[in-house]
């Protein structure tokens, strides 16, 4: 197992831990993370209704295989990007708007279009699905 740090730079992602807990595939990524929260010293006055989200986590399994071969089985790279630009929506709609989170917003939602068009690609070439390039 190793462990994903790229994430950590204020109080809640240092408090949030993601573990890998998988191999690389046969594409070359791993299909299994956990991601849960590690608060060392948390706030005495933290209400007593709230204790269990101090010990939140979810695991995350990616697809692992092609559709065609190993069936829906994950979520995909996809579904993840699309929770993220609903968020990044959400507060560019609302009192939190600005510039930073516009412009996360436009890479998530260009991240999301690079692949898929990679998927279109794939299947205008009939090898979506397949271990096919």
């Amino acid at each position: 197992m190793r462990t994903v740090t790229d994430h950590k730079l204020n109080g809640l992602n240092e408090a949030l831990k993601i573990t890998v807990l998988d191999e690389p595939g046969a594409g070359g990524a791993c299909h299994e993370y956990k991601i849960q929260t590690e608060l060392k010293n948390p706030p005495e006055e933290f209400p007593a209704e709230n204790s269990r989200r101090l010990r939140a986590s979810c695991r995350i399994h990616f697809q692992n295989g092609p559709i065609q071969e190993a069936g829906v089985n994950g979520v995909s790279n996809e579904a993840l990007l699309a929770i993220v630009i609903d968020r990044l929506r959400s507060f560019q709609e609302g009192k939190f708007a600005c510039r930073d989170n516009e412009l996360a917003l436009v890479k998530a939602e260009e991240s999301l279009m690079w692949l898929q068009k990679r998927t279109r690609d794939r299947m205008a070439r009939g090898v979506e699905g397949r271990s096919e390039q």
